[in-house]
């Protein structure tokens, strides 16, 4: 598990520091709060949006991995092809929804600042739609075969680029006759896009390399498109979507709610949610990992090992976050430094960044145990599991502690944090079930 992980877990970092850095560059502008709002607005939404659609790709692990375990490489090359045709339908339908939804997002009861600085965001980073859709397409390829060094190192060499444009487009810079404007959050947008564009083409690259070094088959790869294959992969897909959407869609509509008591606890939330996220995308990774090693092992037949591996991964992802709690608990306030020097955004990090280190560990839960929930084609439950933690326990809570006693962005935090609790148990008995049922299943037809 931990030979997959890892290399999973640097790429997932990788991509999660492309935002801290975006957030840090935009941080230190003048009018700290008022940018930091409008990339927070930016990226919420854009995430959002985003992810949810993009997770219908996730289908691909199930079939892919298990493809790969039975050692049916034609099977796993039939996969890939329609899911690179769904991921161009998806990315189509993505940039088209993110190319309206400026005119609905100015009518929104926010800071008109933070409004216009958010719609300039989100133009520039839609640029990078289509490269994310094909990058999220052949990333599920190559760790289904367990080629996932590359993708490790196509996203830590991906933040080079991306700080680097950051620097150059978000405050400008002249050399002699060479002068390029300050983009301020736009840039941070476009840079974030040029990245992806790097990511895309170097997992093209890097598929190129193992074909002609391994032959899987990709070259003669099926040319025709299967309805029925597309419509497999949509409908197993489909829930894990749903669930990502559910899980960042409490998170969108956080941000907003707390966007509506001003600029300065939508800054403090945004630093935190950065620092949520970035910790997150470790047992994400691993959920990855779990999704791979239990639909291989699922596909040789091998139950046990599927219990193993999906086991290993939740105890994984949980000791990862218990870790990440105790650096928040005692370091939180030279984190919220990191980003801002303003003493006034600072104050409004560190609480809901004290938060965040409560439900560490129950978020390392429920996002493993989902992975491995996934490797065996089970991805209905983590979203029935997220719509009642989130929408029904956590923001009816959060909402209530916020506007009702008056504990503001923290009331919301906290609402968060009952339904991650909720979510990470629930999701781990669940696993624990469907290990038992197989295991009954199987000695039954025995």
């Amino acid at each position: 598990m931990l030979t997959l992980a890892i290399p999973l877990v640097a790429a997932e970092l990788g991509w999660m520091t492309m935002g801290i850095v975006d957030t840090m560059m935009v941080g230190h502008m003048d009018s700290a709060a008022l940018a930091l709002s409008a990339v927070a607005l930016g990226q919420v939404l854009y995430s959002t949006v985003a992810f949810g659609i993009a997770g219908v790709l996730l289908g691909l692990d199930t079939y892919l991995s298990q493809s790969h375990g039975a050692g049916h490489y034609d099977e796993a090359n039939r996969w890939l092809y329609h899911g690179l045709i769904l991921a161009a339908g998806l990315a189509t339908l993505l940039y088209s929804i993110v190319a309206v939804a400026p005119f609905l997002l100015l009518r929104l009861p926010i800071n008109h600042g933070v409004l216009v600085g958010a719609v300039s965001f989100l133009r520039a980073l839609n640029w990078g739609t289509p490269s994310l859709f094909l990058y999220f397409a052949l990333r599920r390829y190559l760790q289904a075969f367990n080629h996932v060094r590359p993708i490790a190192v196509a996203l830590i060499s991906a933040n080079l680029f991306n700080a680097l444009g950051d620097w150059l487009l978000i405050y400008g810079h002249t050399w002699g006759a060479v002068h390029i404007p300050a983009f301020g959050v736009t840039g941070s947008g476009l840079a974030t896009s040029i990245a992806r564009l790097y990511l895309a083409l170097f997992l093209v690259a890097v598929v190129w390399r193992v074909e002609h070094k391994h032959n899987y088959g990709l070259r003669s790869m099926l040319r025709h498109i299967e309805t029925s294959r597309l419509r497999r992969l949509a409908s197993l897909g489909a829930p894990a979507g749903g669930q990502i959407f559910v899980e960042i869609a409490i998170f969108g509509t956080v941000t907003f709610l707390i966007g509506t008591m001003g600029p300065l606890p939508l800054s403090g939330h945004e630093i935190a949610l950065n620092c949520a996220s970035f910790t997150f995308m470790v047992p994400f990774a691993i959920s990855s990992a779990a999704a791979v090693r239990v639909g291989q092992a699922i596909g040789r037949k091998a139950l046990a090992e599927a219990s193993a591996a999906g086991w290993a991964a939740i105890l994984l992802g949980a000791g990862c976050m218990a870790f990440f709690s105790a650096i928040l608990l005692l370091f939180h306030h030279a984190i919220a430094h990191a980003f801002t020097e303003n003493d006034a955004v600072i104050a409004a990090t560190v609480p809901l960044l004290l938060v965040a280190a409560a439900f560490q560990f129950f978020d390392g839960l429920q996002i493993t145990a989902t992975g491995a929930l996934r490797g065996v084609g089970n991805t209905h439950t983590g979203l029935i599991v997220q719509i009642v933690g989130y929408w029904l326990i956590g923001l009816p809570v959060g909402y209530f502690l916020a506007f009702r006693l008056h504990y503001g962005a923290l009331g919301l935090w906290l609402g968060l944090c009952a339904g991650l609790i909720v979510a990470g148990l629930t999701l781990t008995l669940s696993w624990r079930h469907t290990i038992r049922s197989m295991t009954k299943t199987m000695l039954e037809s025995a």
